[in-house]
């Protein structure tokens, strides 16, 4: 049971033309896996890609915000309230500017607030001001195998796939809890990979 389905496949491999000058926004939710998008936004930036990382609470607790801005070389948001403008308290431009967002990892809770529309931490706040239709939003959820064959997680997978989010795995494999299953966050490569594709094809 993978979310990975047909709008994931055959997508071009980045060769790094697909993320010169683009704006990616890279939000990072509260799991083990977070380690893994280092090297997401390190692979963005070399390419690059201008890229903002967005952090919420419990993700800081599992990478510090000063490993994403050295890789990034722009500021972290982790509050709502940081960095903001004037004229911009919601930060509206930073979504409206974006050519792409990729959350990894997009935990089971971030997935549930999508699906509910709730913008109450600096990620799904961020997210809730892209138009969808025209920016393409990447979910690679990461969790326990039990919690991704929850029926509310299936449930809200459902709804987020018809509310128009891309997604690229979850994986097969070990845990961090120690199962196997489904539920481990693609690898970078693949996550870039899908990426590029959905860009290349707007």
């Amino acid at each position: 049971m993978t979310a990975t389905g047909p709008q994931d496949e055959g997508l071009a491999r980045p060769d790094g033309q697909a993320f010169a000058g683009r704006r990616v926004l890279v939000g990072v939710t509260g799991g083990i896996a977070g380690y893994k998008t280092a090297a997401v936004v390190s692979r963005l930036a070399q390419s690059g890609a201008e890229v903002t990382v967005l952090m919420t609470e419990a993700a800081t607790h599992f990478v510090a915000p000063l490993t994403f801005q050295a890789l990034s070389g722009r500021p972290v948001y982790t509050a709502a309230w940081e960095h903001v403008e004037s004229h911009d308290p919601q930060h509206i431009s930073l979504a409206a500017a974006a050519d792409a967002a990729v959350i990894a990892p997009c935990t089971m809770d971030c997935m549930a607030r999508l699906a509910q529309g709730r913008g109450d931490d600096v990620v799904s706040l961020i997210l809730s001001a892209i138009d969808r239709s025209r920016i393409p939003v990447l979910l690679a959820p990461a969790m326990n195998t039990v919690m991704w064959a929850q029926p509310a997680t299936q449930r809200n997978l459902r709804t987020l796939r018809g509310d128009g989010y891309r997604f690229v795995g979850p994986a097969e494999g070990w845990q961090a809890c120690r199962q196997v299953g489904p539920g481990r966050m693609s690898e970078p490569e693949e996550i870039l990979a899908v990426l590029a594709g959905h860009l290349q094809s707007r």
